[in-house]
């Protein structure tokens, strides 16, 4: 039981510091404006809608990664073949990224690519179990 617990908050907190690194690295690509609070939300909402697609696709990519990331990890310290695990981090995110999509200004492209990459979250979890697998087969 532990362990299953284990796996969504490992898959959570790999997830999270994944987007992290990538929308950082967003941010030194395509900065946001001099003087911009983080904090306040309506300068936040006035800069997603003036922000470079360059700018926004960092986000999804964040997104992206941090599915596939949040899936891979939450199946290897789950030690088992269940989906249930990366399916969880996923609903997770899925609905933090929909509360973030509705309370920002963000464009119908990034709606549909932003609920999209979610699902990235079973590639993971087939990639844990392909490594798994490939392990085992050179045992033999």
């Amino acid at each position: 039981m532990f362990r299953r617990i284990l796996a969504v908050l490992g898959g959570l907190f790999f997830g999270v510091v994944t987007i992290t690194i990538v929308e950082k690295l967003g941010h030194y690509f395509f900065p946001r404006p001099v003087g911009m609070n983080e904090n306040d939300m309506e300068a936040l909402k006035q800069y997603v809608e003036t922000a470079p697609i360059m700018a926004l696709l960092f986000v999804i990519l964040g997104y992206a990664m941090g599915a596939l990331i949040a899936g891979f990890s939450a199946t290897k310290i789950a030690g088992d073949s269940k989906k249930i695990y990366a399916i969880i981090c996923g609903v997770i995110f899925l609905l933090q990224g929909i509360y973030m999509m509705y309370i920002l200004p963000t464009p119908i492209w990034f709606w549909v690519l932003g609920i999209a990459v979610w699902g990235l979250v079973l590639v993971g979890h087939t990639l844990a179990l392909n490594k798994r697998n490939n392990k085992r087969n050179n045992k033999i």
